[in-house]
């Protein structure tokens, strides 16, 4: 069953195989999170305080934005669409899988507290699995791909350096399918989306598959963790 199934069904009522699911733990989101090495090339922190834009996807838009919600430095998160076209940035139409849209967070930041690359770094090593093609868990489809979506040629460096660090160390057991392309826009997700890892902290999916990546947030990167 994807997320799109589970989202609407209320906890008291939600359908038995989803439950055992849960219970039993088939999918282990954020529990294997592990300090990955800083970035080889990086941005160096700004001189002064100013604004700078990440977009990421990686699964679920909720446990992204609740990560780096969590992430000092981090101005905003906001939930959204990124890969495809304005008129089909809609949860409904994205949920089919043929829109080419990603579920993605755009990350507002000052670059003068935490850099380009110490968000790959949280990225990679708690927001969720970059080696999973088109899936996140328990959530099927290229709307759930991982993707970096570069707003310069310094971002797109750093990305591509990075993976390249990572692959090379063998940090994971299998290769790493990061998209890594250009951002053409960035739709916000509908309000309902927004803060919905806060706002719903008992929710099943949440406990289960986003709870658990700021938790380790504060574990892998406790100078890096906020609380609020």
């Amino acid at each position: 069953m994807s997320r799109f199934s589970i989202r609407y069904i209320l906890p008291a009522v939600l359908c038995a195989g989803v439950v055992g699911v849960l219970a039993r733990g088939t999918f282990a989101a954020g529990e294997s999170a592990i300090a990955l090495p800083k970035p080889a090339v990086d941005a160096s922190l700004a001189a002064a305080p100013g604004q700078q834009t990440a977009v990421v996807a990686g699964g679920c838009f909720w446990g992204i934005q609740a990560v780096f919600q969590h992430v000092k430095g981090v101005i905003s998160a906001t939930s959204g669409y990124s890969g495809g076209a304005a008129g089909t940035a809609q949860y409904e139409i994205v949920s089919t899988g043929t829109t080419g849209h990603a579920e993605s967070v755009k990350i507002v930041y000052d670059p003068s507290k935490v850099t380009y690359g110490e968000l790959l770094q949280v990225f990679f090593s708690v927001a969720h699995d970059p080696t999973q093609l088109n899936q996140q868990y328990p959530d099927e489809g290229s709307q759930y791909r991982s993707a970096i979506f570069y707003g310069s040629d310094e971002q797109k460096r750093i990305a591509d350096s990075y993976i390249a660090q990572l692959d090379q160390a063998k940090v994971f057991k299998d290769k790493i399918v990061t998209q890594v392309v250009p951002l053409k826009a960035f739709y916000p997700a509908e309000g309902y989306h927004q803060n919905y890892a806060a706002e719903h902290p008992e929710n099943p999916y949440i406990m289960r598959f986003d709870a658990p990546k700021v938790a380790n947030l504060r574990h892998t990167f406790p100078q890096l963790y906020r609380a609020q």
